[in-house]
């Protein structure tokens, strides 16, 4: 089976677009590959984001900021916006993808529990959307 791709797009890619790619790959990986990038990345992962994903074990060392550039020659079969920012400035892609916007909260510089919060409600509402949209089941 060919595995669909699905681009997370936000606007830093620091924090809400890694924890939605690395949960989508965690739970969603056997129908697709979902990747993350940031309208203006920062260049960095969250540390709090980073270190929830990796005590519930969703966390993969390739896992990083990455700009919209480096990602903008991949055929996606789906692209989610996170944040209204990056809904806003979201490029034209070289072929006509499908793009849906789910927005969620910026935890960054909140408390720690703002970050699991952030996590269950991409799992609770981004999960089943895209699940719907390339996983068949």
């Amino acid at each position: 089976m060919n595995k669909k791709n699905v681009l997370i797009l936000c606007t830093a890619n620091s924090c809400r677009s890694i924890m939605a790619e690395a949960l989508l790959n965690a739970k969603l990986g056997d129908c697709l590959v979902a990747q993350s990038s940031g309208a203006k990345a920062s260049g960095m992962v969250n540390p709090n984001a980073k270190a929830l994903l990796e005590e519930k074990g969703y966390w993969r060392d390739e896992y990083h900021s990455k700009v919209i550039e480096t990602v903008l020659d991949t055929s996606f079969d789906l692209v989610v916006t996170v944040c209204d920012h990056a809904k806003e400035n979201c490029p034209m892609f070289p072929k006509s993808v499908k793009t849906i916007h789910l927005g969620f909260d910026d935890p960054s510089g909140k408390a720690e529990e703002e970050y699991e919060k952030t996590l269950l409600l991409i799992e609770k509402e981004l999960l089943p959307v895209v699940k719907k949209e390339l996983c068949h089941v």
